[in-house]
């Protein structure tokens, strides 16, 4: 299936320069939004008990915040939670033991606000803070070992300037997605970092499939330019990554939309990634490897190198 009837001839690597410094900027602004605000971390991460309220009005947060704050839980972070019926209550510290108690004192309190009468304790969560910080090092463990991964697999696959600038735009989809969910205060948990982790693996793949036509053309076209052959290796998978982009977009959209307040980060990291994957792997992946010097010769090179190492070992 085509989404063009015919072949595109857009001519993005005009573009790059204006798509660089638009990355740039959303890149910068999102590491100064994490080193200054940080992220809103899910009690997966912090530790804590979370406790889930559902009254039969909306509730004003600032009514819960001040009630909880006049009973001993000053510290404690009131959101609204997919409706206006709905608070999601954080709670630093506490202990499993504790739990039922501390949900039974956050009800008592809550009962003193308009509405609070009929409210309904939905979910009580308790997660320790030793457990919260080993869960943020594997997180982050996991960051990092796929980075490390898909560069190894790209280096092998592909020349370095190839490698390069698949990590460049592998680094560049997460920071814009993190610094999204900074600015945005919305709860980064366990389940949002599955979703980037996914993210990531979905961006790579846009990107090597277009690596692939950039290397195929390089040694077919050889009257075309190295500009021109990645005008022509984008356009001729341009229909390719649109409808793979849509089609996973819908689906997300659904999730986002209809699979509740509960899984509505995961959904709204996979909503970003995509966009922000596909953007990545058009506008950046291949102008970095224009920038870093990439030549016909490069590809030419390691086809030829190949090629004795198998007939090397066929001699053998």
């Amino acid at each position: 299936m085509e989404f063009f009837k015919g072949s595109t001839q857009i001519r993005f690597m005009d573009r790059r320069v204006h798509f660089a410094i638009l990355s740039a900027i959303l890149v910068l602004g999102s590491l100064v939004a994490l080193f200054t605000k940080g992220l809103n971390l899910g009690i997966d991460f912090t530790g804590g008990t979370l406790i889930e309220v559902r009254y039969q009005q909306a509730a004003s947060v600032s009514q819960v915040r001040e009630a909880l704050a006049r009973n001993g839980f000053g510290d404690a972070v009131v959101q609204t939670f997919g409706s206006p019926q709905d608070v999601l209550i954080r709670l630093p510290g506490g202990s499993q033991a504790s739990s039922t108690a501390l949900s039974a004192r956050v009800s008592a309190a809550l009962q003193q606000t308009p509405g609070g009468q009929g409210l309904e304790i939905r979910r009580v969560e308790f997660v320790g803070p030793h457990v919260g910080q080993e869960l943020a090092t594997q997180g982050l463990l996991a960051l990092l070992l796929v980075i490390l991964g898909i560069l190894i697999y790209v280096s092998i696959r592909f020349e370095w300037r190839f490698a390069v600038g698949s990590i460049v735009a592998l680094l560049h989809d997460p920071i814009l997605i993190l610094g999204f969910f900074s600015v945005s205060g919305m709860e980064f948990s366990v389940t949002t970092l599955a979703a980037l982790l996914a993210v990531m693996g979905y961006s790579i793949n846009d990107t090597v499939v277009i690596f692939d036509r950039i290397r195929e053309y390089l040694v077919q076209q050889r009257n075309k330019s190295v500009v021109e052959v990645l005008d022509m290796s984008v356009n001729s998978t341009l229909s390719r990554t649109i409808m793979t982009s849509l089609t996973t977009l819908l689906v997300v959209l659904a999730l986002l939309f209809f699979g509740g307040p509960v899984i509505q980060p995961f959904a709204v990291t996979l909503v970003i990634g995509i966009i922000v994957g596909t953007y990545s792997s058009i506008f950046i992946a291949s102008p970095v490897t224009l920038w870093l010097g990439l030549k016909r010769e490069h590809v030419l090179k390691t086809k030829l190198i190949r090629a004795g190492d198998r007939e090397d070992g066929a001699r053998i």
